[in-house]
């Protein structure tokens, strides 16, 4: 688990891009609100996962616009939900 996706948060997606080196997690929170955060995935972090941005500390009412946040934010996430839309996963609560 990551230094900034806490332990209360649900992880209910986590998009790869084409490399499998870089991956947008989406989550929920136990207060209601959701987000996302970006990470990298290279050798000399032993292949575990690094956070890339500062996205995890913004609230969204919902996951809708928590991808909408996040499509805008990583510039290469639009393109892979654009051809593999089942990937955008949403939390039924």
């Amino acid at each position: 688990m990551s230094k900034r996706i806490d332990t209360s948060w649900v992880v209910f997606a986590s998009v790869e891009d084409d490399e499998h080196g870089k991956c947008v997690d989406v989550f929920y929170r136990p207060d209601g609100t959701f987000g996302f955060e970006e990470f990298r995935r290279d050798v000399e972090d032993a292949g575990e996962w690094t956070p890339l941005g500062y996205y995890s500390g913004s609230t969204y009412a919902s996951s809708m616009a928590a991808y909408e946040a996040a499509e805008a934010a990583v510039p290469w996430l639009a393109d892979i939900l654009r051809r593999n839309p089942a990937l955008r996963r949403h939390l039924r609560l």
